[in-house]
């Protein structure tokens, strides 16, 4: 068999369509079975054919389709090149976080962005006023929650968690730039409010 040219190792003429070049390359597969040497052959000669057919292609000759690849050979993938696909999150942790729709993250953030805006004004400064904002921003925060699961003792209990963080971390977040001697012109009240409201728009969102 080897000693014949590609096209007559497949049974095929010069003038053979791709299509006809593939059907006989399979029937000859198919054939041979088991012998390894006889499918190496089939194998080489049709790569020597396609790549032929290829030049001429080049050449202008011919039109090679679409569907035509060379050398058309399946070769292993290295383990190392296949990605790694971070594993799902357990589902006790699911159950606490929330994939928030475009509307509720539009509504929340008109809510604490207003908030916030308002909080930043110097006439703002003022405890009474930052109390009654940071009460209606826990009050969002509530309402948020609590349109979810319909669990208000729960929703309460989130909010008043996410205000205290709010505020501590904002607390210290002011002390530090007052440290290092940053001025913001606005009080440190004023900073762990809007700080208060950032936490509130992440766990009225993310957390279910």
């Amino acid at each position: 068999m080897s000693e014949q040219n590609p096209y007559q190792q497949l049974g095929v003429t010069e003038n053979a369509s791709f299509e006809e070049i593939q059907v006989a390359k399979q029937r000859l597969l198919a054939e041979n079975q088991g012998n390894d040497r006889i499918i190496e052959e089939i194998e080489a000669a049709y790569d020597a054919t396609i790549m032929d057919r290829l030049r001429m292609r080049q050449e202008g000759k011919i039109k090679v389709p679409e569907g035509i690849r060379f050398p058309e050979k399946s070769y292993e993938v290295p383990k190392s090149s296949i990605a790694k696909t971070n594993p799902p999150s357990p589902s006790w942790l699911q159950q606490f976080f929330d994939r928030p729709t475009k509307e509720d993250l539009l509504q929340s953030s008109i809510v604490y962005l207003v908030l916030a805006g308002i909080t930043a004004f110097p006439q703002s400064a003022q405890g009474s006023l930052l109390s009654l904002l940071l009460a209606l921003g826990f009050s969002g925060t509530v309402y948020f929650l609590n349109r979810k699961e319909r669990r208000t003792g729960r929703a309460v209990a989130i909010g008043l968690f996410a205000l205290f963080i709010g505020v501590f971390i904002g607390t210290a977040l002011g002390n530090l730039l007052i440290s290092q001697n940053i001025q913001l012109g606005i009080s440190i009240d004023q900073i762990s409010t809007i700080v208060a409201f950032i936490v509130f728009w992440l766990v009225s969102n993310f957390i279910r």
